[in-house]
């Protein structure tokens, strides 16, 4: 079945740097889009950043934009999530998503805190 089992996050400082890796297994990664989506405390899900299969194009919530890069490896069945310049607003729960809609099967997470 599809298993999905993210990594990377922690407590940092307003301005530091994360970078969140995801596994995939039980699906043909390579065929398919992935996505990562955070919820923050008493807030919906929000889709933040998306790359597609094959030349992996990119795509970005306008609130990460120019911070955070989403990046896959296929060999590896692995999509990663590199946040920089991180602020107290990006605190949430980060899932890494199979395919390009918000609901889409997820891990179980990895909280990211940002706190001076």
């Amino acid at each position: 079945q599809v298993q999905l089992v993210e990594s990377g996050g922690g407590l940092v400082r307003p301005g530091d740097s994360l970078r969140l890796s995801c596994v995939a297994s039980g699906f043909t990664f390579f065929v398919t889009p992935m996505s990562w989506v955070r919820q923050a405390p008493g807030k919906g899900l929000e889709m933040i950043a998306s790359i597609n299969a094959g030349a992996g194009g990119t795509n970005y919530e306008d609130a990460v934009k120019g911070r955070f890069i989403i990046s896959r490896d296929n060999a590896k069945n692995m999509v990663f999530l590199e946040m920089n310049r991180l602020k107290v607003e990006d605190t949430a729960m980060y899932y890494c998503v199979r395919g390009l809609q918000t609901l889409g099967d997820r891990g179980q997470g990895t909280q990211v805190t940002v706190s001076s």
